[in-house]
């Protein structure tokens, strides 16, 4: 297979030391500017980029100063960068609007604000200013409370980029082992009634194609071996359990196989099992029996296993895009948002993790 074409920058011919990476704050009402501000108080995240913050300056220096404070009763030894050592955006609100934001508190006015945010960190993105954009939690409820109705940020990013053939992969690396743990959803925010109708041929085909070229594109995998789960419990069982393997899934894999010689694809695998050997390898087991990839079929059946595993450092990231995106996979956290206490693991490892896939995708 060879991979599918990614518009880049037109004047980039290789990816620089510390790319360009637009940060998006995400609903001012969240924790998103605490993460944001401590992953870049972390020299080791803000030396492997140029970072910009897109956001609301005011805003920012708001929630800086309540921050400051905040961690200066409880870790004075580990205070806050400096607003001025950052390259910072600034995206003007109008005053009516920010009297409404308020941290801690869920609004439209916060919704309006967010989604701001992203259409700037999209528009220079795709202007060339940037390489690749990291965006901090949002409220998708803020957002439909101000009038934009997405399922998330990752349909706004496709729209934006006239991006027809997307997915949301979750990468974390292991603490324990350095072992990479990728997996792709087929299908996302759809209620669970709605999975098996959702699944068709044409959908995983192009979700399995979707991560083949990533792999290649950005992880330099050019053999990769992917797990792909089943649907119903025990795959099926031979049409006891659920009639969808057996009439058309597993036809479809052995398709898949003869087209992609080049992957191992093993599947359909029983979703109670398909986690073990990720287990094994995330704390401490047999690195070399886990999977490169792993393709579950719906969100809770690939994000529990992820959050369990990695929940305070796995990476939403977004493929198929003509530029490099990731997020922090939590929420807004609006209870401790302004308490100083929100673990900014999961931010440091998109920020870092979006610098390591500009430079792989990018390179000559």
């Amino acid at each position: 297979m060879q991979p599918t074409t990614i518009q880049t920058a037109p004047s980039l011919s290789t990816a620089p030391v510390r790319p360009k990476l637009a940060i998006a704050l995400g609903d001012p009402a969240g924790i998103g500017a605490e993460v944001v501000l401590k992953a870049l108080s972390d020299p080791a995240v803000a030396q492997c980029c140029e970072p910009t913050i897109i956001g609301n300056r005011s805003l920012l220096q708001q929630t800086h100063q309540v921050l400051s404070q905040a961690i200066a009763q409880s870790s004075p030894a580990a205070p806050l960068v400096d607003l001025a050592q950052l390259s910072i955006q600034d995206v003007p609100l109008e005053e009516a609007l920010m009297a409404q934001i308020a941290l801690g508190k869920e609004s439209a006015a916060s919704g309006e604000a967010s989604f701001r945010f992203l259409e700037v960190a999209i528009a220079q993105t795709l202007a060339g200013e940037s390489l690749g954009v990291v965006t901090a939690p949002i409220s998708k409820a803020a957002w439909k409370l101000a009038g934009h109705v997405y399922p998330g940020q990752t349909e706004l990013l496709a729209e934006r980029s006239k991006t027809q053939r997307y997915g949301m992969l979750f990468v974390a690396r292991s603490p324990h082992t350095g072992w990479t743990l990728r997996t792709l959803l087929a299908t996302t925010h759809i209620p669970l009634r709605q999975v098996a109708d959702a699944l068709t041929p044409n959908l995983l085909t192009r979700k399995l194609e979707l991560l083949l070229d990533c792999l290649q594109q950005d992880f330099g995998l050019q053999q990769p071996r992917i797990a792909i789960a089943g649907l119903n419990p025990h795959s099926g069982e031979q049409g006891q359990l659920g009639h969808e393997e057996q009439d058309w899934m597993r036809s479809w894999m052995q398709e898949m196989r003869d087209r992609f010689p080049q992957a191992v694809l093993e599947g359909l695998v029983p979703p109670d099992t398909l986690w073990v050997r990720p287990g094994q390898a995330w704390y401490g087991g047999n690195t070399s029996l886990a999977h490169d990839a792993y393709l579950a079929l719906y969100h809770d059946q690939g994000l529990i296993p992820v959050k369990l595993m990695a929940f305070d450092r796995a990476v939403n990231t977004t493929i198929g895009l003509p530029f490099v995106r990731t997020s922090p996979d939590h929420g807004t956290a609006f209870d401790i948002a302004s308490k100083g206490i929100a673990n900014a693991t999961s931010m440091k490892s998109a920020i870092s993790l979006a610098a390591e896939l500009v430079k792989q995708r990018f390179v000559a």
